[in-house]
């Protein structure tokens, strides 16, 4: 009986790390693609080459994520990484948004 609870628990424990990945993946993905194309119009070129530089390094973000999230060893790491890229991104993107989106 104590072995299949035991079991069990371990279980549980592999699918909320899957589950986490998951999270990570989705939210962190979208988090880091908007950061990324909001930081883009910081760029020094026109606002239209901005906006499409942003549009590709979004998607690249988004990508770029997913992979990470699963390649990495564990959750925790995952979200570091985002965590990491995202600390970095933001004032980038915040000089944006107060500047009215054009430097």
């Amino acid at each position: 009986m104590i072995e299949r609870l035991l079991g069990f628990r371990a279980w549980g424990q592999r699918w909320q790390g899957l589950a986490s990945r998951i999270v990570a993946a989705v939210l962190g993905g979208y988090v880091l693609a908007a950061l990324f194309s909001l930081a883009a119009l910081a760029l020094p070129v026109a606002r239209s080459e901005a906006v499409l530089w942003g549009m590709q390094l979004s998607f690249l973000a988004y990508a770029g994520t997913v992979v990470w999230v699963f390649a990495v060893h564990s959750a925790w790491r995952a979200w570091a990484g985002i965590l990491l890229v995202v600390v970095a991104l933001l004032p980038f993107a915040l000089c944006v948004w107060r500047a009215g989106g054009v430097l």
